[in-house]
């Protein structure tokens, strides 16, 4: 597996929360959800997407945008136009006195807004749950990413268009895994630009030394690997391994082995039936209790608590090492 499929493979949605947006100026929409990932993707007209911190992004046809959350934003004509609607946990919607908006923008089937043939549509997709997208992946990105019509010219985009509207049997499934084709490619796009703000550990991956070493410990992480069975399969000493391993990646080697091993864990827990005896060994843990004791170490909770919560979110507690 190379680095970037290792990255990208997390996106899994499960009942994603997928609309048709629909306006005409003025409008603004508060977004307070705490989703850890949104995608929008702008079909007609303009849009700013307005951080509580960082850049506002004006997107136009085309363009494509992804907020990692649980940071809250705010999409409107103008970023000055005040909100006329405010997006909660649960896909539930207020006012922004709080009364509750019981339907009033309905529009119907996965459409909202204020009219259907409006001068402004979006389509935008919400992943409920951190356990949606593995940890590798929100940790990789920026608060809001926006990627340009030229940049990323999806062939999904229309097929999304005419699918988020239907009402058949199956078309919540349907709708999650194109929500994860267009993650995917979008994401893909961005971590090719030149100027992608990649995590150290990925741009690492150019060192012919360090890179090495890392497509060593993601392809096997199984394998028990030492500083010096490492250095000596990238042909330097140990000493010169750990100093240019920690000053491109920004930790030790078995550091991020530890951490490498206790995601491929968690997803694991997460995503399959297999024991917690199985997942050991998968990752690289002599034992069942060896695994269980890194990982509440790291994380917080059991291995079991975190396979009990599913979908609710997981991260680490402490420097994995």
């Amino acid at each position: 597996m190379d680095a970037l499929a290792g990255l990208l493979e997390g996106p899994r949605a499960r009942g994603a929360h997928m609309i048709r947006a629909c306006f005409d100026p003025p409008w603004s929409v508060r977004v307070e959800d705490r989703a850890p990932l949104t995608v929008m993707v702008m079909i007609r007209g303009e849009a700013w997407v307005v951080p509580d911190a960082g850049e506002r992004v004006l997107l136009g046809p085309g363009d494509l945008a992804i907020a990692r959350g649980p940071a809250p934003y705010t999409c409107g004509d103008d970023p000055e136009t005040p909100p006329q609607a405010v997006i909660l946990p649960g896909a539930e919607c207020s006012y922004p006195d709080g009364r509750p908006l019981n339907g009033s923008m309905d529009l119907g089937v996965r459409s909202w807004g204020d009219r259907l043939d409006g001068s402004v549509v979006m389509l935008i997709g919400t992943y409920r749950w951190q356990g949606e997208v593995s940890g590798r992946l929100l940790d990789a990105l920026p608060p809001l990413l926006t990627l340009a019509a030229e940049t990323c010219d999806c062939p999904l985009t229309p097929y999304l268009m005419e699918e988020i509207v239907r009402d058949e049997p199956g078309q919540e499934v349907v709708l999650d895994r194109l929500l994860d084709l267009l993650v995917i490619a979008a994401l893909r796009a961005w971590f090719s630009r030149p100027e992608a703000a990649a995590p150290a550990w990925y741009r690492a991956l150019a060192d012919p030394v360090v890179g090495r070493v890392l497509r060593l410990v993601q392809d096997d992480p199984a394998h028990p690997w030492t500083v010096s069975s490492l250095a000596a399969k990238a042909g330097v000493s140990r000493a010169a391994l750990a100093r240019r391993f920690t000053e491109l990646v920004g930790e030790p080697p078995m550091t991020y082995l530890t951490g490498w091993r206790l995601a491929l864990a968690a997803d694991a827990l997460r995503d399959t039936d297999a024991t917690l005896e199985t997942i050991a060994r998968q990752v690289g843990y002599g034992s069942a209790f060896a695994l269980s004791s890194a990982f509440k170490r790291v994380y917080g909770v059991s291995p079991q608590a975190h396979r009990e919560r599913g979908t609710q979110p997981c991260t680490p507690s402490a420097p994995p090492g």
